[in-house]
């Protein structure tokens, strides 16, 4: 399990600047024109036009993707009533998922208010500022009253996630459990231990799918749910029981289906033992669910187990529905979202646990084994079809039930649309990690006597992603962390100076026959030896680690040079390569060479073209690669658009596959329109370049960079192509985040390393 630090935690959430989101224009602000129209006296036309049409509020405003998360911090995670000040963070960290899963903009709304009918009154207002509304971490009973007067009163989609996010993420698996162990929802006996919001909703909505109240047995804290009980909300009334049990183990006999949206620990494993064949066990209480996992497939082998764990299979994750349900929402302007809308997102994350799964998705979990049944209920958050299947899914059934304002008709280019609001951008990074955590590699950091190494090895071994090597002295390793409070248990320190003579007499001997016909002797391979650079990189070669990470506080070519001489290049490849990825609101985009080659030759460059276009592919991106000058197609002549028109002609010819033109102009390349009006003939006309090959290491050094300071870009690497072994070079003075990412690279690289070309 993940271990969260304090510290990481507060750092995280403080540094510049404070929180989790911020506002930012979409159209520009830059002149006089600009702000005439933004704002006086320009802005008046839009207010004119909705003045008379209230609807052309969806036209000339944010209102149609803007989404509140609204909460009075009554019931905030497993932190109970902490005020709505305090419930904030939380709050704006939904936003967050919002906007990375759907690409829906959020604010957070913190409402100081406990009573109903205040809360209510507060919410309503906000109506002409959302298109939709999501209630978060507000108590039960009062969260049923609110959310049913809410949705009688307001006109925009809403919905209290806590109730009827788990209720449709749990509603799928179910069925899938159900069809998998071949019985009935109107026939099985159901046990639940908890009478929560979620608890009830989930109950509610099973009922719509048919299971029989009858067959139905609540507990809460207090016992079980009977009617004689006055403690209780209607809403959870509704589900008291006329069957003489007293306790969950009676309950337990013959139960067909065990519900835990309660306490950890809650479930004994001998009572397991008593439910029916094939029990179907939903233990979704976190951190910690009513039973442990491990404990509950030792326990029974027939069993079917969710939990609300990411580390097992069948995560009742909510992120599995509210940003798509929303998205759907919002697309067709629903007035509500109502149960057809639920149980559509239902059914159809049912289907799509049935359907093969893709490559991608299987290299980001690392399990080739993904197919319906037993341990794959329901698809995984990082599937990034979910957001073409659910939120159509959900827009139909908002046509189909009455409650669209507008119609899609178009369902194709609706689909196209979603992609397009997304991205592969959000979720390429989490893919990586994720592909790195399913088979952590070790990785040797030469560079060990730093904070910035040692905290991003911390964190690369908390998160299960690699087996960091750390070399350097031991004693300086052991007081950085200290001062710094980081907790290395799992890192393997190497001191090479006090602790490794005879590894070093070992690794030099190697070094040596390795440069004897290039100039080495024998003493000076032990000299080098002294050096952590050599002697991990000789890790490496050896087979003693997987990868090697440098760089950090050295320039590029000296950081590189034993990494040339002890690994060197892969078969097949005259010289190895650079490449960054560009994370930008428009898209990933892959920059080469970035790092290595200062004026490669158009040979050169068709080697550069097929490294990247592999390594493209790595992070599950199909290429389009442009070569680029500052020439289109032949519109100047010089050695510079000659040498990359011979490069594009020559790399045609080795990889006919690939979707690659050139020479052209960087604009030209990422410009459709453009490419489409003038030169339509080009292979990237329809949808332009997302890989771009540079002339060489100057232009591609300094164009990732201005992106990456004045841009808005996120940048991600460098990224070595072309070594015999996982080999990967920091940017001098790197962030801690940015020895993550390479490190996630460099595990997923060893992995798979030396794929063919």
């Amino acid at each position: 399990m993940l271990k969260i630090n304090k510290e990481d935690a507060l750092n995280y959430h403080q540094q510049n600047p404070a929180g989790k989101i911020e506002v930012v224009p979409t159209k520009p602000v830059s002149t006089q024109l600009d702000l005439a129209l933004a704002y006086s006296p320009g802005v008046a036309e839009p207010c004119k036009e909705i003045a008379a049409n209230p609807d052309d509020v969806y036209k000339y405003t944010a209102k149609g993707n803007l989404v509140a998360v609204i909460s009075n911090g009554t019931a905030v995670l497993g932190l109970g009533n902490i005020g709505p000040a305090a419930s904030k963070p939380v709050m704006e960290g939904k936003g967050v998922l919002f906007k990375k899963f759907a690409g829906i903009d959020c604010f957070d709304i913190e409402i100081d208010a406990t009573d109903p009918d205040e809360f209510i009154r507060v919410v309503k207002a906000l109506e002409p500022t959302f298109g939709g509304i999501n209630l978060e971490d507000i108590k039960a009973p009062e969260c049923f009253a609110i959310e049913t007067a809410l949705r009688e009163q307001m006109n925009i989609p809403l919905m209290h996630d806590d109730q009827h996010g788990t209720a449709i993420i749990s509603s799928a698996a179910l069925l899938s459990a159900l069809e998998v162990v071949g019985k009935k929802i109107d026939e099985i006996q159901v046990v639940v231990s908890g009478a929560g919001a979620a608890a009830v909703s989930c109950l509610r909505l099973y009922l719509e799918l048919g299971m029989k109240r009858e067959n139905v047995v609540v507990f809460d804290k207090d016992g079980v749910i009977h009617p004689g009980r006055t403690d209780l909300a209607p809403l959870q009334m509704q589900f008291a029981t006329d069957r003489p049990v007293t306790s969950l183990a009676e309950a337990m006999e013959g139960a067909d289906f065990f519900l835990g949206l309660s306490a950890a620990n809650v479930l004994a494993p001998e009572l397991l033992l008593k439910m029916a064949n094939d029990p179907i066990v939903f233990a979704l209480a976190n951190p910690d669910p009513e039973i442990a996992y491990e404990l509950a497939l030792s326990t029974r082998e027939d069993i079917i187990m969710a939990t609300g764990r990411s580390d097992h299979p069948n995560q009742v994750n909510n992120v599995l529905g509210f940003p798509y349900i929303f998205r759907g929402a919002l697309d067709v302007r629903a007035t509500e979202i109502n149960e057809a809308m639920k149980l559509a997102a239902v059914h159809a994350l049912t289907e799509l646990a049935k359907e093969p799964v893709p490559d991608m998705v299987n290299k980001a979990y690392g399990d080739n084994t993904l197919t319906f049944g037993r341990t794959y209920l329901i698809p995984k958050p990082l599937d990034p079809r979910l957001i073409t299947t659910l939120s159509p899914a959900v827009a139909k059934a908002a046509m189909e039930s009455g409650v669209a304002r507008i119609q899609i008709t178009d369902w194709t280019a609706y689909e196209d649309e979603l992609r397009a609001r997304l991205g592969v951008n959000q979720k390429l990074m989490n893919r990586i990690t994720s592909r790195a955590r399913s088979a952590p590699k070790r990785v040797v950091y030469p560079e060990a006597d730093n904070y910035k190494i040692l905290k991003a090895a911390q964190i690369a071994h908390d998160e299960g992603i690699a087996l960091p090597i750390l070399l350097g002295r031991r004693e300086r390793i052991e007081k950085i962390a200290r001062e710094n409070n980081l907790d290395l248990e799992g890192c393997q320190i190497i001191d090479i100076l006090q602790e490794h003579e005879a590894k070093r007499d070992e690794y030099a001997d190697l070094l040596f026959r390795k440069r004897q016909r290039k100039g080495m002797t024998l003493y000076e391979a032990k000299r080098l030896m002294r050096e952590r650079n050599y002697f991990g990189a000789m890790m490496l070669d050896t087979g003693e680690a997987d990868a090697y990470i440098t760089g950090l506080t050295k320039d590029y070519g000296k950081s590189i040079l034993p990494a040339f001489q002890i690994i060197g290049v892969e078969d097949g490849v005259q010289r190895a390569a650079g490449m960054y990825i560009v994370l930008h609101r428009k898209g990933p985009f892959f920059f080469a060479d970035t790092t290595v080659n200062i004026d490669p030759t158009a040979e050169q460059l068709v080697d550069i073209i097929g490294l990247t276009a592999r390594a493209v592919r790595f992070f599950d991106t199909e290429p389009r690669i442009a070569v680029l000058s500052y020439s289109n197609f032949g519109s100047n002549t010089g050695p510079l658009p000659d040498k990359m028109r011979r490069a594009t002609e020559l790399a045609k010819r080795r990889f006919p596959d690939l979707i690659l033109d050139g020479e052209m102009q960087a604009n030209t390349a990422l410009n459709r329109h453009l490419l489409q009006e003038h030169y339509p003939f080009s292979e990237l006309a329809e949808k332009g370049a997302n890989t771009l090959i540079f002339p060489g290491l100057t232009s591609g050094n300094i164009a990732y960079k201005v992106l990456q300071e004045i841009g808005g870009a996120e940048v991600i690497g460098p990224v070595l192509m072309g070594m015999r072994k996982p080999v990967h070079i920091l940017q001098l003075g790197a962030s801690v985040r940015d020895i993550v990412n390479i490190t996630a690279i460099a595990v997923s690289d060893a992995q798979t390393y030396n794929q063919p070309l």
